[in-house]
C-alpha cells in the first residue's frame, strides 16, 4: 500500500523516516563490503522487473478492488534481506518522485513498510520453512504472502497511530483486502523464482540472508 501525503501525523512520518533512514545506511555498508561488484547491475535489474510488475494488475472480488506484485519476498530471496532493501527503495522512491504513487512526506513510511518490513518478513519466514525442509514452492508462495500481510499490519499501525482511523478498523479493512493480495503476490512469486534461481540473479555470495 502506498501512503499518501497529508494522512500520517507528522511525528509518524518523522519517525518513519528516520528509521528507514537508519537501515537504509547499514544496507549501504553491507552492500559495500559484502557484495560484488557484478551484483550491483543484477539488483539494478530486479529493480526495474519489479517496478515493471507493478504496473500489472489483478482484479479481486471482480471489480471491488484489484492488487499488484509487491516483489518484496522475490528480491529478499535472491538477494537477502539487505540488498533488498536497496532494491525495494529504488522501486517506492521511483513511484513516489515520477508517478506521484505515494507521498514524498510519507515516503520513509512507505519505505519502512514495503522496503524494509516487508522483506524482512519474507526472509524470516522463508529461513523458518528452509529449516522445516518444505519445498522450494511453498517456501516461495507462504514466504509472498506474509509479506503482503506484514505490510497490512503496519500500515494499520501507522494509520492508527496518526489517529486516520482505530487500529480495530484498520487491521480489519487492510487484512481483509491484503490477504487477496497476498494470494497474487504468493502465486507471482512461486512462478518467477524458479527462473530467477536458474538465471544470473543469484549469486552465491547472497543466499546466507543475513539479517
Amino acid at each position: 500500500m502506498h501512503i499518501p501525503d497529508g494522512i500520517l501525523d507528522p511525528k509518524v512520518w518523522v519517525t518513519a523516516a528516520a528509521v528507514s533512514g537508519i537501515v537504509l545506511a547499514r544496507s549501504v555498508r553491507y552492500s559495500k563490503h559484502k557484495l560484488e561488484h557484478r551484483t550491483v547491475p543484477m539488483m539494478g535489474a530486479m529493480a526495474a522487473f519489479i517496478f515493471a510488475a507493478q504496473m500489472i494488475n489483478f482484479p479481486l472480488l471482480g471489480a471491488a478492488a484489484s492488487g499488484h506484485l509487491i516483489g518484496a519476498a522475490l528480491s529478499a530471496i535472491l538477494f537477502g534481506f539487505w540488498p533488498s532493501t536497496l532494491i525495494m527503495s529504488t522501486v517506492v522512491i521511483i513511484q513516489a518522485v515520477v508517478f506521484q504513487d505515494g507521498g514524498i512526506t510519507a515516503l520513509g513510511a512507505n519505505i519502512l513498510n514495503m522496503a524494509i518490513v516487508a522483506p524482512a518478513a519474507a526472509v524470516l519466514m522463508h529461513k523458518l520453512l528452509q529449516k522445516l525442509s518444505l519445498p522450494a514452492v511453498v517456501s516461495a508462495v507462504v514466504s509472498g504472502w506474509v509479506s503482503v500481510i506484514a505490510v497490512a499490519v503496519v500500515g494499520a499501525l501507522l494509520l492508527a497511530l496518526s489517529g486516520v482511523v482505530p487500529l480495530e478498523l484498520a487491521l480489519g479493512t487492510l487484512l481483509f483486502w491484503h490477504a487477496f493480495i497476498g494470494i497474487g503476490e504468493a502465486v507471482i512469486t512461486a512462478v518467477v523464482l524458479p527462473f530467477a534461481l536458474r538465471s544470473s540473479f543469484t549469486l552465491s555470495n547472497n543466499k546466507e540472508m543475513l539479517l
